[in-house]
């Protein structure tokens, strides 16, 4: 390991998802002297158009869009200090439900296979020590984001490598906190229906199941940044009026459940290297 960096691999779906739930550990390692590696697997071009234009809406050209997001995806890097940007660039499925997902040439109806092989590639390349994407669900449902934990877990297998492997996700208690802002800053909001209610209850984990709980707050400035470069993206807006302070209360720890480990580090843990420094 003497004659390379420590490196990180953080696997995401879409421009913009490298911030929410990683832009503090990217820019914490980054600024520890440890390679940071951004695979986005999609354009991104299901995102939101020049002006909010939704998807499916009439002037909205998601070829514009995954054009435009690309460019704020790279702002983010260079606020994040990440070392090295790898795009799959697939087509975005859009939401769970929408045609899109149906698309050729779409992410979700890339064959794992395919995708695995795409990203086995370049994990051999950088030899990551530690992979991060998201859980089995996605955390909350996405196609694309339930894609990249797929083709994240195959191409795993396909590799030699032995990294630790992490799973994004956010305790129960963290959600409930959200809620509870959410409400703050917008006291007109309507209550959630049951079943709507149900399922936002499912979201992120038990406190006591979280293996990993990295304090980032030193960073969070960094973080609520590599957001802003996102700035055509409506459903960011929320997090950005907060303010850099309480954005830090906030989102400056992030949290993951370690999947796979052959360091012994035992757990719970402050450092997605622990055991490997």
């Amino acid at each position: 390991m003497a004659d390379r960096p420590l490196t990180l691999m953080a696997v995401h779906a879409h421009p913009d998802d490298e911030a929410t739930s990683t832009g503090g550990v990217l820019a914490q390692y980054a600024a520890e002297g440890i390679r940071t590696v951004l695979v986005t697997c999609t354009d991104g071009g299901c995102g939101d158009g020049p002006g909010g234009v939704k998807p499916g809406d009439p002037g909205h050209d998601p070829a514009a869009v995954a054009s435009m997001r690309r460019q704020e995806l790279e702002a983010s890097c260079e606020v994040l200090k990440i070392s090295d940007l790898e795009m799959l660039d697939y087509a975005d499925s859009g939401m769970m439900g929408w045609p899109s997902n149906d698309a050729p040439g779409s992410f979700w109806q890339t064959p794992v296979e395919e995708g695995a092989a795409r990203l086995a590639e370049l994990m051999r390349h950088y030899r990551p020590d530690v992979v991060v994407t998201y859980d089995e669900n996605g955390f909350y449902g996405h196609p694309d984001h339930i894609q990249a934990n797929r083709i994240t877990m195959a191409a795993l297998e396909m590799t030699d490598l032995t990294p630790k492997v992490y799973w994004t996700t956010m305790p129960r208690s963290g959600m409930q906190r959200f809620g509870e802002i959410m409400r703050e800053f917008h006291p007109d909001m309507p209550e959630p229906d049951p079943a709507e209610a149900a399922a936002m209850a499912e979201i992120g984990l038990p406190d006591d199941e979280i293996t990993t709980w990295v304090d980032t707050t030193a960073f969070s400035g960094q973080k609520f940044d590599s957001l802003a470069a996102h700035a055509s993206q409506g459903e960011n807006i929320f997090f950005l009026k907060m303010g850099k302070e309480r954005f830090g209360e906030l989102m400056g720890t992030e949290t993951f459940v370690r999947v796979q480990d052959a360091t012994g580090a035992p757990v719970p843990e402050k450092d997605l290297f622990a055991g490997l420094r």
